[in-house]
């Protein structure tokens, strides 16, 4: 037995922690203990990669469909796409809080607190989504105005964020929920959930975005039901989509054998919410800052006009697809060192960062690299603009060459998260977005009136920073907080 495999089923734990108090042993294989780390990172990774590609892929495809309909319903889809990013990254911070406890337990093999957590988790979803609901909801009329979306868009862009929102308890599920089943080493059934879920978006938006048209497969021609709903046929198909997910992945953590809520109490339980808070709400300022700042961001680039904001909405579509091999390793990273952390072993906390930084630098590269070979026929998939595509294959061209860096920075503070080390990621990433991207933005383009180029160039100075930082808490150990106890013992 690989002994790395204790973390793929966390309550087998024990087993490996035997193995490892054997000093002798570890030296003897110490060759046949890094294949089994790399082995054991990459089961964890893959799923969610797969996840998230398809999710890109999905977005490719709702992208390109809308964009169909012209440039003035790419904007209007692409108008709220950073206050999406504000909800889900404050949703997915109380996540964070569950996975770190979540994985300690698991790493320590206690079962029950592990259970007791995910109860607290089913109340957070329930708060959190019933809240979410009636904040966008009763928000989606003015949020276009606060983003200086065009007048001729902003009735479209309003009722598209409010049809968006209206299941947002299931989608609130379906975002704490599957980091749930990420935290305990289960990373496949969240993504047969996304997968499923990314099916049935792109089957209904054929459906609902086009109208009733002829159609020719195999030389076949046949009358296509459409309904011609255009930019809310894409709402509609996405708000559907969602509330299968939340459905499906409930289902699924329900019926989970280590981690199901059954027989639990659903009532408060302080124990488990505030160590669980003490990490998550850390997290929650960062990104509701970060994010915050992605909306005055967008702000600032939809003043710049139609051609500005569909290059920028389109190329950060493009882009997202070449972090996917970042935030994959990110979810190995915090679930691998949340386990290491709960069983107190600081020998194997050292070796997993020693894999993971080259492993995600490597692919980083390859992904930086093909991001700057295929920007242009990317862009060209969601614009036939010439100006559009000129831009979008620029500012591309630029974030590419960053991507390594950027990558380092992911895997330093998917440790510190699943560690429950929040606090020192909140203020870079702060410091980051307000201090380069933010101020720099407004300088370039509002003041100097430099255009989406300048702006790039700002985001691409926060990674740069945001990489200095992580790597001088990654020199000094401050990440590890059992180096740290070492060192005060």
């Amino acid at each position: 037995m690989n002994p790395w495999e204790g973390c793929m089923d966390s309550f087998r734990f024990r087993r490996y922690q035997r193995w490892m108090m054997s000093q002798s042993q570890i030296k003897r294989k110490f060759s046949q203990l890094n294949m089994g780390m790399v082995g054991v990172i990459l089961s964890l990774a893959w799923p969610t990669m797969l996840e998230q590609l398809m999710q890109t892929a999905v977005q490719y495809i709702d992208t390109a469909m809308v964009g169909a309909l012209g440039t003035q319903a790419t904007a209007a889809v692409g108008a709220t796409t950073t206050v999406n990013w504000l909800i889900g990254s404050t949703i997915s911070a109380i996540g964070v809080g569950f996975l770190s406890f979540i994985a300690k337990a698991c790493g320590a093999g206690d079962e029950q607190a592990a259970k007791r957590a995910v109860s607290q988790a089913v109340l957070s979803v329930l708060v959190a989504g019933i809240l979410f609901t009636v904040l966008t909801l009763a928000l989606s009329g003015v949020i276009p105005v606060w983003m200086q979306v065009d007048e001729s868009i902003c009735s479209l862009a309003s009722q598209y964020f409010f049809i968006l929102y209206l299941p947002m308890l299931p989608r609130t599920a379906s975002t704490i929920f599957g980091t749930v089943l990420r935290s305990a080493g289960d990373t496949r059934t969240p993504m047969k959930v996304g997968i499923l879920v990314n099916v049935i978006n792109i089957i209904l938006n054929f459906l609902l975005i086009y109208p009733t048209r002829e159609l020719t497969v195999f030389g076949l021609e046949f009358t296509m039901f459409g309904a011609g709903w255009g930019v809310i046929g894409a709402a509609v198909a996405s708000a559907a989509a969602y509330t299968v997910g939340g459905i499906l992945i409930t289902a699924a953590l329900w019926r989970h054998p280590m981690v199901s809520w059954r027989g639990q109490s659903l009532r408060p339980d302080p124990a488990i919410l505030r160590p669980c808070m003490q990490v998550a709400f850390p997290n929650m300022l960062q990104r509701f800052g970060t994010s915050l700042g992605y909306v005055f961001f967008a702000a600032m680039i939809n003043s710049l006009g139609e051609v500005s904001t569909a290059a920028h909405t389109i190329a950060n579509t493009v882009e997202s697809a070449f972090y996917i091999p970042g935030y994959g390793m990110q979810t190995a990273a915090a679930t691998l060192a949340g386990n290491a952390y709960g069983a107190g072993n600081r020998r194997q906390m050292k070796d997993l960062a020693s894999m993971f930084i080259p492993i995600e630098i490597g692919l980083m590269i390859l992904s930086g690299g093909a991001l700057f070979i295929l920007a242009k026929p990317l862009v060209s998939l969601f614009s036939s603009s010439e100006e559009v595509i000129a831009l979008g294959t620029t500012v591309l061209c630029m974030v590419a060459v960053s991507e390594p860096f950027y990558g380092f920075s992911i895997i330093i503070e998917g440790m510190m998260q699943g560690v429950g080390k929040t606090r020192q990621p909140f203020v870079y990433n702060i410091i980051g977005m307000w201090g380069i991207r933010i101020v720099g933005t407004f300088i370039c383009t509002q003041l100097f009136s430099m255009g989406l180029v300048s702006a790039w160039a700002c985001m691409i100075a926060h990674n740069l920073l945001l990489f200095v930082l992580f790597l001088i808490c990654y020199v000094k150990g401050s990440w590890n907080p059992l180096e740290t106890v070492r060192e005060r013992a």
